[in-house]
């Protein structure tokens, strides 16, 4: 039996201050380690750099699951302990711990309460939980609060945090109003911050960041009319190594073509919302794009708007693009494509291929060669769409202008909020399956500024549900796009929380009704439920002390389930 965590977290904070006199320092977690298959840990944003959201861990299983049981609940606490920060001041808990404060805000915000919409990092036997503004380290045994760390914001979009990563001793994230930050993963103490975007023209971070070797690789957001970028930054001191505009910002770019001015596409949106995945062998970080600005009123920037809702292969070592492919041209609805992409070593006609596929917003299903970006697959998941005339011989759809928003309304599906939205999909190896949730309605979207000056972001629009036709969890076959199997969710249920793919054939969600499910991944049939709630993140696993562990979060709520 391993010792209790708060041993080891004494043990590791001794081990600093040996460090500084010259004994050797122990690491969290060595980049290195990233390039291993998900297994025992849960050490970055999708467990491991594929995307596939599939552990090796296999004791829980067909025959056990329903043996799942809670071991325990942790409900994240947001309060400033031990000193006034935004209005509130409180004492230590009975253990002890005072809250570490950081931050560039005057203090003047209040702490939100937390919602956990991201991924939970667990290495070396410590969690590691985000929320906008907050970090928390928790023993993964019990579920008992280690630190908390409290970050004083300017204020900004608070939608979520999809949480943290770690670089040998350092766990980095973003903030709401644009900072990364570095704090030491042994006690919360901030080691530095860095400033990502200008909060003076309404950038907001939500991405959890990816650590590839020397580099962290952090985007950020807006819904207004700036562009989007991704940027690398040396995880060791912050400083920036490059940054890549996801739209054409000088004469002479790339994609230049498909606007109608160097002005529009400067403020042309495209931004980097969630984390993308990584392939070793030809170093590119793939990972989707956000919709063009103004979002709804197209009629200033005609043409297919590169590269926005597009799927990107930029070289992690240079920040230099490789290849790209286009999932939603000319986009006037919203439909993102910042999707989570997976990374699938397949066969494509009998031929064994470097393959990357992703299920859109916009509910196409694609399939591209990853080293070249060749289109291979298109096809449609979503059961009531209407928005597209068909799909061009490049493999991108073909939007149909009659269904832009129009003063008078056109009926358009999927809604606004897509087939899917940002929750995580996975995949089975051995199976071949892509899950993924689908989402099914109709929208009319009315015009109520036609003149783009005023309409510029996501505005100039009213939107209407008018119709539900259901939601379902789909197990998509890579190489024709086509369901092996589908079941709708009763109830109008599904799309809240992301998938978890297992060896043991298991596929973890939330119902959308209350319940974490478990389904068999081959055939989809339903083994366990527990209601809990609405799941508002993706499901993980990983094993300690022998024990493989299920968590997953309700808004501000952690719940841990073994086998007993």
């Amino acid at each position: 039996m391993s010792k209790p965590i708060r041993s080891h977290a004494i043990a590791l904070v001794l081990g600093v201050i040996a460090a500084g006199a010259g004994a050797q320092e122990a690491v969290v977690l060595d980049p290195a380690d990233l390039h291993q298959p998900l297994a025992r840990s849960w050490p970055t944003y999708s467990g491991d750099y594929s995307g596939r959201r599939y552990s090796a861990l296999t004791q829980i299983d067909r025959a056990s699951v329903r043996h799942l049981t809670l071991a325990w609940t942790a409900r994240m606490n947001a309060t400033v302990r031990g000193g006034a920060a935004g209005g509130v001041s409180a004492s230590p808990t009975a253990r002890g711990i005072v809250t570490i404060q950081g931050g560039e805000g005057s203090g003047d915000v209040p702490p939100q309460s937390p919602n956990i919409k991201g991924a939970v990092l667990q290495v070396d036997g410590v969690l590691y939980v985000t929320a906008p503004d907050h970090v928390w380290a928790l023993d993964p045994r019990d579920g008992t609060e280690l630190w908390h760390y409290f970050w004083k914001t300017r204020g900004g979009t608070h939608i979520a945090n999809r949480g943290a990563a770690l670089w040998r001793n350092a766990l980095l994230f973003e903030t709401p109003d644009n900072y990364l930050v570095s704090l030491d993963a042994r006690t919360g103490k901030e080691l530095w911050h860095m400033p990502l975007a200008s909060f003076e023209e309404q950038y907001f971070s939500t991405m959890a960041p990816i650590v590839i070797g020397d580099r962290v690789l952090v985007g950020t957001g807006n819904d207004s009319d700036m562009p989007g970028f991704l940027q690398a930054f040396d995880p060791a001191t912050g400083t920036l190594f490059w940054r890549f505009y996801t739209t054409p910002q000088q004469p002479g770019d790339p994609g230049l073509d498909t606007w109608p001015n160097l002005e529009a596409a400067r403020h042309g949106g495209g931004q980097v919302w969630l984390p993308g995945a990584y392939d070793p062998e030809t170093d590119l970080y793939i990972f989707g794009t956000g919709n063009p600005t103004p979002g709804y009123t197209g009629v200033a920037r005609p043409g297919d708007n590169l590269f926005t809702c597009s799927l990107l292969a930029v070289k992690v070592a240079t920040g230099k693009l490789a290849w790209y492919f286009q999932t939603s041209p000319h986009d006037t609805h919203d439909w993102d494509s910042a999707q989570t992409p997976i990374l699938i070593d397949g066969v494509i006609d009998g031929k064994p291929r470097k393959l990357v596929s992703t299920a859109a917003r916009n509910g196409y299903f694609f399939t591209l060669d990853r080293v070249t970006g060749e289109h291979l697959v298109t096809q449609p998941f979503g059961r009531t769409m209407n928005w597209s005339l068909g799909v061009r011989p490049s493999g991108s759809p073909e939007p149909n202008p009659a269904k832009e928003a129009t003063i008078p309304g056109s009926l358009v599906s999927p809604i606004e909020g897509g087939v899917v939205n940002w929750q995580p999909p996975a995949f089975n190896p051995e199976y071949g399956l892509f899950y993924s949730h689908e989402n099914n309605g109709f929208n009319i979207v009315y015009l109520t500024d036609p003149d783009p000056r005023g309409s510029m972001g996501l505005g100039g629009k009213r939107v209407a549900i008018v119709g539900f036709d259901g939601n379902a969890i789909q197990a998509i076959d890579y190489r024709t796009g086509k369901a092996a199997w589908r079941h709708e969710w009763p109830g109008g249920g599904g799309v809240g929380a992301g998938m978890l793919a297992t060896a043991s054939g298991l596929l973890f969600t939330g119902d959308g009704n209350g319940n974490l499910v478990a389904l068999d991944g081959k055939t989809g049939a339903f083994l366990w439920h527990s209601r809990i709630g609405n799941i508002s993140n993706g499901p993980q696993t990983w094993e300690l002390d022998g024990r493989q562990h299920l968590l997953v979060a309700v808004n501000d709520m952690l719940y841990d389930f073994v086998l007993y």
